[in-house]
């Protein structure tokens, strides 16, 4: 039976963390064999989980082992921990990302669950997989499991404040926006943290049609076992709360929510009465600036499309040569691979007779010596002319990376201008001018192949 996938999102901060940590260990109290699959680049997920150790991350081993040509093993970045009390073993992945300030994190996420597909990720023996993801970053790489379908359940960690529940919602407009496209995704339903009782979060709930599945009042006892490296599940007030959680996920109990997430003013609304007339905009004066300064977007795209093109040819710019019509001895220069453009000189008339005799070893000269010329030349085998998809793909290649990587993506993999660009993580006016050059340049490689 394939595992139980849930993503569980929040945002920075709100206790979606903690949240996994405690339905992990819950769900290992249940019996169950349960993996915890950190996907922040703060790599911190599985902390408590693991009495404070920090686990290496999956970039990590993975760039280590290719710059020592070494294959990465599943036991290279799944580990096991045996929490006291409990008799099942847990199990933790950090997917980790670049250092601070030396990457993106999206692309870290999005390469790291390739890793992790590539070994086999959803086929090993577990009852549940659980991930934790950062749910304030509107990346496309913290989308992944909405996007690709990698996760079957989401659930929301907010608390009752307006920043907490916005990222919930933009979290489910974007997980509507990918089942119109194919995803298979469904949102269980919020989890209220350190519930205050205010009811904000119930508010919004209603108005966007979505369950609330726990509310979790704040305990500084919980606070102190995440603190201490602990799972809070050993309080009997928190593991009430948790046990019931899982064993109706478990179950099955839950029903999925068809939630619409809210618009920007209907959200607002349910926070009191905003301003929405139309911002006022600075002008030169405001800005202490003398002359207005436009700003061409499509020439920056295109500038920026040819600073990448130069760092793709080895920071060289092509060389434009200029040769001159005749040589010191005034005999026309030849210039292509055309016959006809070769200097009628005598270097240049082939003599069929003398060729086989003078030009081949001695042994192979007199073997040869008493053919004709025709016998004498091997004959090459006629070469097999390549169908119109043979040519086409055989260009292709010759185009730049990057042009290649999008037209391969879109023309011959026929994904949308959308799924590349949460797959690449670039903008989709970009990858639209990318693919008007990539089709500009395959034409000319197409015809000049004939």
């Amino acid at each position: 039976m394939a595992a139980r996938t849930i993503a569980i999102y929040g945002k920075g901060g709100i206790g979606k963390s903690f949240t996994t940590t405690n339905m992990t260990a819950t769900f290992a109290m249940m019996q169950k064999r349960v993996l915890q699959l950190g996907c922040d680049p703060k790599h911190d997920s599985t902390t408590s989980l693991f009495g404070g150790l920090s686990l290496p991350t999956v970039t990590e081993i993975f760039g280590e082992k290719t710059a020592r040509h070494e294959k990465v093993q599943v036991e290279d970045i799944v580990f096991k921990k045996y929490l006291d009390g409990i008799e099942q073993p847990v199990f933790g992945i950090e997917l980790g990302g670049p250092e601070v300030g030396r990457g993106c994190g999206g692309r870290g996420i999005i390469s790291g669950f390739d890793v992790l597909e590539k070994l086999g990720l959803f086929q090993w023996e577990l009852d549940v997989i659980l991930m934790d993801f950062l749910g304030d970053v509107v990346c496309g790489g913290f989308a992944t499991p909405l996007a690709r379908s990698l996760c079957e359940e989401v659930i929301l960690v907010v608390s009752n404040d307006r920043q907490s529940i916005f990222a919930a919602n933009n979290i489910c407009i974007a997980n509507n926006h990918f089942k119109t496209v194919g995803g298979k995704s469904r949102l269980l339903g919020l989890i209220v943290n350190r519930d205050d009782g205010s009811g904000i979060a119930e508010r919004y709930a209603e108005a966007a049609g979505i369950n609330i599945i726990m509310k979790l009042p704040y305990s500084s006892a919980a606070r102190d076992k995440a603190d201490g490296f602990d799972v809070a599940v050993r309080l009997p007030e928190i593991y009430e709360k948790f046990s019931a959680l899982c064993t109706k996920i478990w179950n099955r109990e839950i029903p999925y929510c068809e939630a619409r997430g809210l618009e920007y003013a209907d959200f607002m609304r349910l926070f009191g009465e905003f301003d929405s007339r139309k911002a006022i905009s600075a002008n030169l004066e405001d800005l202490r600036l003398t002359k207005n300064i436009d700003l061409d977007a499509n020439a920056m795209l295109s500038e920026k499309l040819a600073k990448e093109q130069f760092v793709a040819n080895g920071f060289q710019s092509p060389i434009q040569i200029q040769l001159p019509a005749q040589n010191a001895l005034g005999d026309k220069i030849a210039i292509g691979t055309n016959a006809d453009s070769l200097p009628e000189t005598d270097e240049f008339v082939q003599n069929i007779d003398a060729a086989p005799v003078k030009k081949l070893p001695p042994m192979a000269a007199k073997r040869y010596k008493n053919l004709s010329p025709a016998q004498a030349t091997p004959a090459e085998p006629p070469k097999r002319a390549l169908s119109d998809q043979e040519r086409l793909l055989e260009c292709i290649q010759k185009l730049p990376r990057v042009e290649r990587e999008l037209i391969t993506l879109h023309d011959i993999k026929k994904k949308s201008v959308q799924e590349i660009s949460i797959e690449r993580q670039l903008e989709k006016s970009e990858i639209e001018a990318r693919l008007g050059i990539a089709r500009k340049r395959l034409k000319e490689l197409f015809f000049q192949s004939e």
